[in-house]
């Protein structure tokens, strides 16, 4: 999984067009979700984005991070999928799925 820093943009801007100047690297490989974890809440706020294989989400560790995304901030957030947890925790998560999966977190 790669993971960058993300840049608080200002502004209002979503997240998804304040990305869209940054060329190649933004562009999400079939069969990824991009997300971000950490970062406050989401007003500016800086945080990990991290693109997250698709077999991962019916990870019930994922899934319950999905759920409270969703009480968090509802089915209608803008832009790229915020996750409400810090990026260390997030990282874990995934890892930890990545190897139920059978899957490297690369």
């Amino acid at each position: 999984m790669a993971w960058k820093r993300k840049i608080g943009g200002g502004g209002g801007e979503s997240p998804s067009r304040a990305a869209a100047g940054s060329g190649e690297e933004e562009k999400v490989p079939r069969g990824h979700v991009p997300m971000v974890a950490g970062g406050g809440c989401g007003e500016g706020g800086e945080g990990e984005r991290v693109l997250v294989p698709v077999r991962l989400l019916g990870d019930p560790c994922v899934t319950e991070l999905l759920d409270m995304a969703a009480r968090r901030y509802g089915y209608r957030q803008p832009g790229v999928l915020r996750v409400p947890c810090d990026a260390g925790h997030f990282r874990r998560v995934l890892d930890g799925a990545a190897q139920r999966c059978g899957t490297s977190s690369d």
